[in-house]
């Protein structure tokens, strides 16, 4: 079994679509895969239950054999920060329920990834945000990179803070949000030099939102 934790470097920069096109390509290699979301802000009331969209991206695109619940069993309805959504509900976000939802998909899945909320650093409680939730999991990183004005800045500040509490950074995927991004390439290349991890593709735009379509654009770590 491998996993890593999954981060971006802002909120809606394709994190959940990054995370659905490496589960399609782990599993068009042979591996079952399944995607782990432990917060999810943001639900719509469907056929009398609460769920919220990207978790239902990822099971999707995780093989078969597990429910919504079990990839995300923290839904706040309201899409505000977690710790402030969670507030609103009377409820109170614990890291240790987090690792235990966790440790429970380990054995049932070869790879198991581990989508964070919003950017690396995202508050969840009183004491503790994604990044504690990242170094309490001790996995290899991956770093999603929204590919726009800005991202060279935000993408190197997270490297930072990752590199900081002693985590690996596995790789980064670039995400073209813009595909006409001014010096889109030359961004690109910038990144290539300036980060100490393999990139594991450039995905380009969706429209469809379709990830599947774009998991020939990625190579997962192993």
């Amino acid at each position: 079994m491998s996993a890593f934790f999954l981060t971006g470097t802002d909120t809606e920069i394709g994190k959940t679509f990054s995370a659905c096109a490496l589960l399609h390509a782990w599993r068009n290699q042979g591996f079952s895969a399944v995607a782990y979301k432990p917060v999810a802000a943001g639900a719509e009331l469907i056929g009398g239950h609460w769920s919220n969209e990207d978790a239902r991206r990822l099971l999707a695109a995780s093989s078969p054999g597990f429910v919504l619940e079990e990839i995300n069993p923290l839904c706040l309805r309201a899409a505000i920060a977690p710790h402030l959504a969670a507030a609103e509900e009377g409820r109170e976000l614990a890291l240790n329920d987090m690792l235990a939802g966790f440790h429970s998909l380990q054995a049932r899945a070869q790879r198991v990834l581990v989508e964070g909320v919003g950017g690396f650093r995202v508050p969840l409680g009183r004491d503790f945000d994604s990044a504690d939730l990242a170094v309490a999991l001790g996995l290899p990183v991956i770093l999603v990179i929204g590919l726009r004005l800005g991202c060279l800045n935000h993408a190197l500040l997270t490297t930072e803070a990752i590199q900081a509490r002693g985590l690996r950074l596995a790789g980064w995927i670039g995400n073209t949000l813009d595909p006409t991004m001014n010096r889109l390439d030359a961004n690109i290349s910038t990144l290539h030099e300036h980060l100490r991890a393999p990139c594991l593709g450039i995905l380009p735009h969706a429209a469809d939102g379709e990830a599947g379509s774009v998991a020939q654009h990625l190579l997962p770590p192993a």
